[in-house]
């Protein structure tokens, strides 16, 4: 199968089975920032973003997304340009192994879409099926709360 995608604002064209898992077709094309954990949706480090919309890229049928708007962290912010919770991730040392840092990052920012000021059972709830197991989450949940009080003092 051929389908078209928007990926981290680009629009691309890929080819995949018709039984293809998302994450195998982003890791495939290069998107290496999406991991692979556990294949059933329960840690989190595939996580993306589908129309806005925060999901577990190793439980979708990529046929099912054909004609989406994609997004891997590096769709909100790179090394160039950091996005806030990027930033306030290195700077909290919530990055320690890396592994479960992008769904970290993606669910967080969900998050903050949706409510700019979260209180920290809020910004718990939201990372509740992310794993780590470096941080113990309290760095995690730290690096939340800085960048939303940074984003809300830009707005």
């Amino acid at each position: 199968m051929n389908g078209q995608f928007t990926i981290n604002g680009k629009t691309c064209e890929l080819e995949f089975e018709s039984d293809s898992m998302l994450l195998d077709i982003l890791r495939d094309n290069g998107y290496t920032e999406v991991k692979e954990g556990c294949r059933e949706g329960e840690c989190g480090s595939c996580l993306v973003l589908v129309d806005n919309k925060l999901m577990n890229s190793c439980r979708l049928f990529t046929a099912s997304v054909m004609g989406s708007e994609i997004k891997t962290v590096k769709g909100i912010g790179d090394l160039d340009d950091p996005h806030p919770l990027q930033k306030a991730f290195v700077e909290t040392g919530a990055v320690q192994c890396g592994y479960c840092t992008p769904g970290m990052i993606l669910a967080s920012y969900s998050l903050l879409q949706e409510n700019s000021k979260p209180d920290e059972e809020e910004i718990k709830s939201a990372l509740d099926g992310n794993l780590c197991r470096c941080t113990g989450y309290v760095k995690i949940v730290e690096a939340v709360k800085i960048a939303s009080e940074r984003m809300s003092a830009d707005e």
